[in-house]
């Protein structure tokens, strides 16, 4: 499962250039527009049903994740599989609604096949083509002030990436010679008390503080100064942002605040979330419930006590909830301590072996999904007495509760399903849950949907 690297990540409402509006809605929108070509080379009319597929579409497919430079080996691949989870998610909707009947099939093949080819020379086309869009615009010239860690890696990333069109000058700092981890080339200017002058009758139009909280006094000193300039001043937070969390900007009455650890759910993607969960979930517990009715008998013929096992679970912001399992064992733990299972375990059940090998036993977690108190994918949650164990021993270990604990999960499909034995291993599935929270979207929820069927077939790490 690969994810977009937290370091990449912009601390911002919005980004600085078109550039980044066009990384998240090219894709989607261009999906839409090739739908409505293809109805119109097959001379289809535009009814409400296309309407209802193309906000369907742009919903899944926003954000995009247009490249910024060249473009990247396996490209071609990655377009495909994002593209055909979102087909094929469609698909499932339309068969189990009935409602793909009244599509007409050929165009929509021809709208499935050629998306993918679409969104591919639009990769290709944009690094061309950007350069002179960028020319129209004009580039913008800007400053970083303090030659900072944090200044330093913005600085390289205006060097190594022109299309973010910003033509970089050089620092000012109070420090002369060059810095450790300054980009090669790069030179100090001036002064901090030199910056306005130097401003006066040059282009620069933008001018980056990346001086440290603690040097309030002379950013407030710079900010004024600076007010007899025409320059656009941004604030840099010395913040090392592949540590958090969802980390934005926003304001509360019109005071700002910079959030480090944040839900991803929030808002209308909390909305998309939900939906998604109750559609799915709804739609999933009907298929199953001959299954959840067979296995339930199963469970009550192979040994005494109750058919579904309820224990004591960390939900959402750390709360407690009830998740429900079928029962694979003879006992059923749920106190100060609990020992996970392990392979060969005696305490579980020969039918209880083949419910684990196979995750049968997680199906009745569906009632959880819909009740509000899980989600199809999440981080998984584990027992109290574990929570306790571990919250003392791994960094950041409660922050998988910013969000409803799972069904599935990144660390799931990654390969840390089943026994985790050592803090090694329980380290390791935190930092995939972690990584959801940073980079949550529907696409990346449906991708794991998809390869926990591959591994639940596979039997990979079962216990």
């Amino acid at each position: 499962m690969s994810v977009r690297p937290a370091a990449g990540r912009v601390l911002a409402r919005a980004p600085l250039t078109w550039l980044g509006c066009v990384r998240m809605t090219l894709e989607p929108a261009l999906a839409v527009l090739t739908y409505l070509v293809v109805m119109l080379i097959y001379r289809e009319r535009f009814e409400g049903k296309d309407l209802l597929l193309c906000l369907l579409v742009y919903a899944l497919m926003f954000p995009g994740s247009i490249a910024l430079g060249r473009v990247p080996a396996g490209l071609a691949r990655d377009i495909a599989a994002r593209w055909f989870v979102v087909a094929g998610t469609l698909w499932a909707f339309g068969e189990a609604s009935r409602f793909m009947g009244v599509f007409y099939a050929d165009a929509l093949v021809a709208w499935v096949l050629s998306v993918p080819v679409v969104i591919y020379v639009a990769h290709c086309l944009l690094p061309v083509l950007a350069p002179r869009l960028l020319a129209i615009e004009g580039l913008r010239s800007a400053v970083i002030v303090g030659a900072s860690p944090v200044g330093a890696r913005l600085a390289a990333r205006f060097l190594a990436q022109p299309l973010l069109g910003v033509r970089f000058a050089g620092f000012f700092d109070d420090r002369s010679g060059q810095r450790a981890g300054m980009p090669e080339g790069v030179s100090i200017l001036g002064r901090i008390a030199d910056l306005p002058r130097w401003l006066d009758g040059r282009q620069a139009t933008a001018v980056f503080i990346a001086l440290p909280i603690t040097a309030q006094p002379r950013i407030l000193q710079l900010l004024d100064a600076l007010r007899d300039t025409t320059a656009s001043v941004y604030f840099v937070p010395d913040i090392q942002l592949n540590e958090t969390i969802q980390a934005r900007i926003d304001d509360i009455d019109g005071l700002p605040v910079v959030a480090l650890c944040e839900s991803p759910f929030l808002g209308v993607a909390g909305l998309a979330k939900r939906i998604e969960d109750l559609l799915l979930g709804s739609l999933i517990l009907a298929l199953i419930a001959p299954v959840l009715a067979l296995v339930a008998i199963g469970v009550k013929l192979s040994s005494r006590g109750p058919v579904l096992f309820c224990q004591r679970r960390y939900g959402l912001d750390g709360r407690e909830i009830v998740v429900y399992k079928f029962r694979s064992m003879r006992v059923c733990e749920d106190g100060a301590q609990v020992v996970q299972a392990r392979r060969g375990d005696p305490r579980v059940t020969r039918f209880g072996a083949f419910l684990r090998r196979t995750s049968l036993d997680e199906l009745p977690q569906f009632i959880n999904v819909v009740q509000g108190r899980m989600s199809i994918v999440g981080p998984r949650p584990h027992a109290v007495a574990h929570n306790e164990l571990y919250r003392g021993l791994i960094a950041g270990y409660m922050l998988r509760h910013k969000v409803k604990p799972g069904i599935t999960g990144l660390a799931q499909v990654s390969g840390f399903r089943g026994e985790t034995d050592t803090v090694d291993k329980m380290a390791a599935r935190i930092h995939h849950d972690l990584e959801y929270l940073r980079h949550w979207s529907i696409q990346l929820d449906l991708s794991i949907i998809l390869k926990t069927l591959l591994v639940v077939v596979s039997g990979r790490n079962a216990c």
